[in-house]
């Protein structure tokens, strides 16, 4: 990389060098995200840590025009960690409705009732007692301790690591995992005062998830285009481009048709239903009484998958080793 990019570069160190000062990064990227950042419920000045715990939570791959409902009915219905610990497992599974990966709601759920038992119903401020929840990884606590209590964290996620790449490494995208380098950076990037810390932590992010996308990025709106390594070098390509992510056929498709099922229904549902190989009408018609009509419909759509027994049987039994599912003699339920 030549040393002549505009204003910043990696060292050798693996830490951003200003040609011109790293401030002025940090405040043409805040300024920017005063002027464009998103309206959230979870960035509001009456926010609580509470809610913005259940967002990071829930926007972890998954985007938010996905979470924004979700995240207001739950706040409506579980106000406080005491309101949702004391909720039944099977209602916080099915209030998690079709954000995917639903082993959060059940994570979420324990943290909540940890919460609850050892912090007296308040999401505790300290980084390392937020790192103690359960399911609570080094993103969410040190997210939580940044947006909710303004404490000074380096926060890294995907959109952070993307604009840090680009920025002062001039790669298009960051690695596939997280790497010790790309640690370093986001640390000595990160401002010494605390209330510009959590400013550009906040803004970083944004900037990635709005302007300096994965597959399409706008540079002519970037506020730090001027400052970028990777356009200044011509915008190379991805070392690592992406690879696509395959849905239909897989266990994970399957997994979310069963939940699907589980989540409808009311009363257990007869596990023939869920691993029959040819028409559910058949089935119906064994002895098996007829389910509402929303459970036949979501029946049919995971009947339509025609996967085989095998996989139905083993994403089954996935679900309840995960816990989120329950078997009860012949029926399946969502946990109790």
């Amino acid at each position: 990389m030549v040393s002549t990019l505009p204003w910043s570069v990696m060292n050798p160190n693996d830490e951003p060098r200003a040609q011109r000062p790293l401030r002025d990064v940090h405040r043409a990227v805040i300024e920017w995200y005063r002027r464009s950042c998103r309206d959230l419920p979870w960035r509001a000045p009456e926010r609580t840590a509470w809610g913005v715990l259940v967002s990071e939570i829930m926007l972890q791959q998954t985007p938010v025009t996905r979470v924004l409902p979700v995240w207001l009915r739950w706040q409506q219905r579980w106000p406080t960690p005491g309101d949702l610990a004391g909720a039944p497992p099977a209602d916080v599974v099915r209030a998690w409705d079709r954000l995917g990966y639903p082993r959060r709601a059940l994570r979420l759920h324990a943290a909540a009732q940890r919460i609850r038992d050892e912090h007296a119903g308040e999401v505790p401020g300290n980084h390392a007692e937020l790192l103690a929840l359960p399911g609570i990884g080094a993103y969410t606590a040190a997210a939580v301790a940044v947006f909710a209590f303004g404490q000074r964290h380096t926060v890294v996620d995907t959109n952070i690591r993307r604009v840090e790449a680009r920025l002062f490494s001039g790669r298009a995208l960051p690695s596939r995992s997280l790497t010790a380098a790309e640690t370093r950076c986001a640390e000595s990037a990160l401002p010494e005062d605390v209330a510009e810390s959590v400013a550009w932590n906040q803004a970083v992010m944004e900037l990635g998830a709005l302007v300096c996308t994965a597959r399409a990025p706008r540079c002519e709106e970037c506020p730090v285009r001027d400052a970028c390594a990777w356009v200044a070098a011509g915008k190379p390509p991805a070392e690592n481009a992406p690879r696509g992510q395959s849905w239909h056929g897989t266990d994970r498709q399957v997994r979310g048709a069963i939940m699907a099922v589980l989540r409808a229904a009311e009363e257990p549902v007869a596990r023939p239903l869920l691993l029959t190989d040819r028409a559910g009408s058949e089935q119906l018609a064994a002895g098996h009484a007829a389910p509402p009509d929303v459970v036949v419909e979501r029946l049919t759509a995971l009947w339509r998958l025609s996967a085989p027994v095998e996989q139905r049987e083993r994403a089954l039994t996935g679900l309840v080793r995960d816990g989120l599912a329950s078997l009860e003699g012949e029926g399946v339920s969502l946990p109790r």
